[in-house]
């Protein structure tokens, strides 16, 4: 079983940034300057986040981390989720999308209107999870990162409440 918490315990913040330099050079041949990425990324949060604004969470099972996505301010309307990871161990029971769950619910209670996210063309679990929670493809650009040739890609999404239907 699967539990997600929020981060705050000793080694979450080094096993996020390990956990994403291991499995992206594994499953996609990135080198560390994407480790160093989610570093800064990771220290951004740790150093200077607003908890009433910001929030992380980790998931884990009996095991040990699986899992982890970050919920951060891009401007007082905007959230920016950040480096979503579910390890493979624990794939297949949607553990990427109720994390990213997470992420939209605390998003709308902090007051967010909207939530934007960035990612790469090879990342197709991700991408159908964030289409599946209501993002919408909003930009694509190649560019060449992480040792890689790549298309980046914005997806943006309303974090209005849902309007039932009649």
């Amino acid at each position: 079983m699967v539990e997600i918490r929020e981060i705050g315990q000793p080694g979450d913040l080094g096993w996020v940034v390990q956990a994403h330099g291991e499995l992206y050079a594994r499953e996609f041949g990135w080198d560390t300057t994407f480790e160093a990425l989610v570093a800064r990324i990771v220290a951004d949060w740790a150093a200077d986040h607003d908890p009433a604004r910001e929030a992380a969470w980790i998931a884990e099972d009996e095991a040990g981390r699986v899992g982890c996505v970050f919920c951060m301010r891009e401007d007082d309307e905007t959230a920016r989720l950040r480096i979503l990871l579910v390890d493979p161990r624990a794939r297949g029971q949607r553990l990427g999308a109720t994390l990213v769950d997470r992420c939209l619910g605390f998003a709308r209670a902090a007051g967010y209107r909207r939530m934007v996210l960035w990612t790469n063309h090879p990342l197709a679990a991700a991408r159908r999870i964030y289409l599946d929670a209501g993002f919408e493809l909003v930009a694509e650009e190649p560019h060449h990162s992480y040792g890689v040739d790549l298309v980046g890609q914005t997806y943006a999404r309303d974090l209005s409440p849902a309007i039932p239907a009649s």
